[in-house]
């Protein structure tokens, strides 16, 4: 996949600016035009068409009212030294691609690879008892072997605790963000936020300067479950944003621990609840958690590269080779990045593809992905 040209980004954030539209909204008008630039040189004919698109944000889309903020803030990310990352480019998390709910863009600061081998998201309350201080730092320090990336949410209470101890521990650690990545909050956090950059970082899918209103945090938290492969809650009440971040985690087929506590305690309703509930298993040990897992400990072995023989599109439409060519460049892909990436419209990639099954070259798979056979 090649970088996004300056005029592409700009685009993107031009849509993401525009009043109205969603992320669903942004990825069905850049799947059918083929590119975000090309959203914004179609006409209102060719824009009323695409399904789900109302008069309404077509007009929006044509007034172009937001290209001169989306160019301000590009030069502006550059300026602070801001990562942006669009859900087509390389660096963009795996995991939160194929999520229905994915944010467009991400801004973030650091030296994070956020398709890091392991990830683990440790959330709780803000009212941090002893004992949850103990627990949170035990499983820093028992995760050391397994060399994850440890996700939080830098509040106070359970996830700043899991930052800090991470930075003692030497281990990688990145926080997600409910304001703009260059707001920090709570503010007496900015130190801690600054040394996360050297192994992790900051992360948001929030503009720079954005202000961390309540409802970012529900948000926020489905970017952490999002991010994790499995998410350890260590205490919480009865409701709070750790029981949020559970739903989330469960709803995109991730794994969750809850750390049990003692009966009546308030933090610990909430974990004793998730565990008697079976929403969570019962945390007892990083050890006992990762061999449930399936994990080894020490930094896990790379793929065996191996040798691909050279595909021949001989006798397929020009359309059907780059579609093949596509999928033995990505493996199994989904339909709207597919569409993303080869610029064909999704009503004619979907018959293409159905030839091609036909055709013994190619699967469905769950998820609306394909892959070749």
């Amino acid at each position: 996949m090649e970088t996004l040209s300056d005029a592409e980004k700009v685009c993107i954030l031009a849509l993401m600016h525009t009043p109205g539209i969603g992320a669903v909204t942004i990825r069905q008008l850049i799947s059918y035009c083929g590119g975000a630039e090309n959203v914004f040189q179609a006409d209102y004919k060719r824009l009323i068409k695409i399904p789900g698109i109302g008069d309404k944000v077509v007009k929006a889309v044509l007034g172009k009212n937001t290209m001169e903020l989306a160019e301000r803030e590009l030069l502006q990310c550059r300026k602070t030294g801001t990562q942006l990352l669009f859900f087509t480019d390389p660096s963009y998390p795996a995991r939160l691609r194929p999520l229905y709910d994915a944010p467009i863009a991400l801004y973030a600061k650091g030296n994070t690879d956020f398709n890091w081998p392991r990830t683990v998201g440790i959330v709780g309350t803000r009212k941090i008892s002893e004992y949850g201080k103990a627990v949170t730092e035990q499983i820093v320090r028992e995760l050391v072997p397994y060399q994850p990336l440890v996700v939080s949410g830098l509040a106070y209470g359970v996830d700043i605790t899991a930052h800090r101890h991470c930075i003692r521990n030497n281990v990688a650690t990145l926080g997600v963000m409910a304001s703009g990545v260059d707001v920090i909050y709570p503010a007496v956090h900015q130190r801690t936020a600054l040394e996360m950059q050297d192994n992790g970082g900051i992360v948001t899918e929030n503009a720079l300067g954005t202000k961390p209103d309540f409802m970012r945090f529900p948000a926020r938290n489905r970017i952490i479950a999002g991010l994790s492969d499995v998410t350890i809650v260590v205490e919480s009440g009865r409701t709070g944003g750790s029981l949020i971040t559970v739903e989330f985690a469960q709803n995109y087929h991730r794994e969750v621990f809850a750390v049990p506590g003692m009966i009546g305690e308030a933090q610990s309703e909430g974990c004793n609840f998730l565990i008697r509930d079976n929403k969570a298993a019962i945390f007892t040990s990083v050890p006992d958690m990762a061999d449930a897992l399936g994990w080894i400990a020490g930094v896990p072995e790379a793929a065996p590269v191996v040798a691909i023989e050279p595909m021949s599109f001989e006798g397929f439409t020009q359309d059907e080779g780059q579609v093949l060519a596509l999928l033995k460049q990505w493996g199994a892909i989904q339909i709207d990045e597919l569409a993303w990436q080869s610029g064909i419209h999704l009503n004619r990639l979907a018959t293409l593809l159905l030839n091609l099954e036909f055709q013994g070259m190619v699967r469905s798979m769950p998820g609306k992905k394909y892959g070749l056979i």
